[in-house]
């Protein structure tokens, strides 16, 4: 993956593995665009900078995810300081949720949040989430579910969103979406693309009647071997990330600037 993201030349100041970051986010949203996940100006992706404490980049508020590249990226800490310059400003309703994620959960080097039709109609269903496909059984047991509160602007709903997380790396917030996270771009992306089949799956399954329901038993066969579906020799998510990357790559290829 290093090599294919490293082809274009840095054009802004920063060290080789920020550089890296960069063009694996902007590669995400280009990706996320690509795929119809994308809302308007708004949500938002975000990685931390390898080797900087609190760093993190996340995208410019004003832009769509299509216009997002490598140099346009908002370098910002967990305090809310921009640190590159940048003219752009930052969705606050990001930052207070992102940053907040950023400084409680160590292993969270990447989270996403949407607003995609499939995964706001399930986080505003009674029940959630339901064992009724293939790509629901991934994550039966592993979601985390939180009241919604309205827009998340306000630093004290952070407690009880990492609360309401607990051990679990996706927060369905009710009504509102999921927020993602995990410890690379690659995991996020192949874990929301999973969570945006299911929920697609769902809602068609729920229109049609009454779905039949995935026994526990079989749920836990089907978890414990998910393992054995990844490319060989790959981590989560990175056939999948490096795939999306060259079709997009294909359409346009300013991100990489």
């Amino acid at each position: 993956m290093a090599t294919q993201l490293n082809a274009h030349a840095r054009n802004i100041e920063c060290s080789e593995e920020e550089w890296q970051a960069r063009q694996e986010l902007a590669a995400c949203y280009r990706i996320f665009d690509h795929l119809g996940w994308a809302e308007s100006i708004y949500n938002h992706i975000s990685v931390r900078v390898p080797g900087e404490d609190n760093a993190f980049l996340i995208n410019p508020f004003g832009l769509l995810y299509s216009e997002v590249c490598a140099s346009n990226l908002v370098k910002i800490d967990i305090d809310g300081n921009t640190l590159d310059g940048s003219p752009y400003p930052v969705n606050k309703a990001g930052f207070v949720q992102h940053s907040y994620f950023h400084r409680h959960v160590p292993w969270a080097h990447a989270i996403v949040h949407t607003h995609t039709t499939a995964t706001m109609a399930v986080c505003s269903l009674e029940g959630g989430l339901q064992p009724v496909n293939f790509y629901a059984c991934n994550f039966i047991g592993k979601l985390a579910y939180h009241d919604f509160e309205g827009i998340t602007v306000r630093a004290e709903e952070g407690e009880r969103l990492l609360a309401n997380l607990g051990d679990k790396r996706i927060l369905m917030l009710k009504n509102h979406g999921p927020v993602i996270l995990g410890r690379s771009i690659p995991e996020i992306f192949i874990q929301h693309w999973s969570l945006q089949r299911a929920c697609e799956i769902q809602m068609a399954t729920l229109a049609m009647g009454k779905p039949v329901l995935v026994p526990d038993e079989v749920v836990a066969v089907h978890q414990r071997d998910l393992a054995q579906g990844q490319v060989p020799g790959k981590l989560p998510g990175q056939g999948d990330f490096e795939a999306w990357t060259r079709r997009i790559d294909k359409i346009d290829r300013s991100w990489r600037d």
